[in-house]
């Protein structure tokens, strides 16, 4: 599998977007309560974490589809929430900056509390 580090742009509104007409128009907006947003998620993280099971050579296009629908189930419970994912990812990196400074942790995978 072909490994690209920080290669993409986050156009979270225009996909949040696309998502909510896709559901509107096949009305599966009634299925998405955020109880079963959340078990889609863990359901297809598992199937994402299958891709390795047996090795970690996994296919780019495999691990790609699952992770997509790892993604869509995120956005739509982000949403569902009224939550911004960017927003989300923003802060709690903020709170992840001060559990872990750069000079306590760099290089370590220490948890924070025994760092």
């Amino acid at each position: 599998m072909r490994r690209n580090r920080y290669c993409c742009e986050v156009e979270s509104d225009h996909t949040i977007e696309l998502l909510r007409r896709f559901n509107e128009e096949r009305d599966w907006k009634q299925f998405h309560s955020a109880e079963n947003l959340a078990k889609s998620i863990c359901i297809e993280s598992a199937e994402l974490l299958e891709c390795f099971q047996w090795s970690e050579d996994a296919t780019i296009d495999r691990v790609a589809d699952e992770l997509a629908d790892v993604l869509t189930y995120c956005f739509l419970l982000a949403d569902s929430l009224g939550a911004n994912p960017d927003d989300l990812v923003r802060r709690k990196l903020e709170i992840t900056r001060v559990k872990y400074p750069v000079e306590k942790s760099r290089g370590q995978a220490t948890k924070y509390d025994q760092l």
